[in-house]
């Protein structure tokens, strides 16, 4: 089993900042074989990806709409994913979730992930 806590949540003004840290835990696990993924819903809305990262910190992907503003990071030493978002936008309030795919592809199909973390609140004030 892997556990996945979101952390880095909170209020912050439309054009703000935050970096979300996704850590992970396990007995036995090892976090550079997972690709992770972020992923937000918002009250009402279907869950969304956000951006990814493969096992092997090659390949990144992102949510057209987060291009640009978003990055996604890996520390395979501290077994934690970071998402830095810039230039946020009130309609991307939400609960930020990762997620972690044991094949170590991610992207942006739900599918592939098999573990998830509880999210962390993000609401961004206009």
């Amino acid at each position: 089993q892997v556990q996945l806590v979101e952390s880095g949540g909170g209020l912050v003004q439309a054009g703000g900042s935050l970096r979300l840290s996704c850590a992970a835990s396990g007995r036995t696990f090892t976090f550079s074989n997972y690709a992770v993924g972020w992923f937000r819903q918002a009250p009402g809305k279907e869950r969304e990806f956000v951006a990814a990262i493969s096992w092997n910190d090659i390949n990144t992907y992102y949510a057209e709409s987060v291009k640009g503003r978003f990055t996604i990071s890996r520390d395979n030493a501290k077994n934690t994913v970071y998402l830095q978002m810039n230039s946020l936008k009130p309609e991307e309030t939400a609960v930020y979730s990762c997620a972690a795919d044991p094949q170590g592809v991610g992207g942006s199909r739900l599918s592939r992930y098999r573990f998830w973390g509880q999210g962390t609140q993000v609401t961004v004030s206009s």
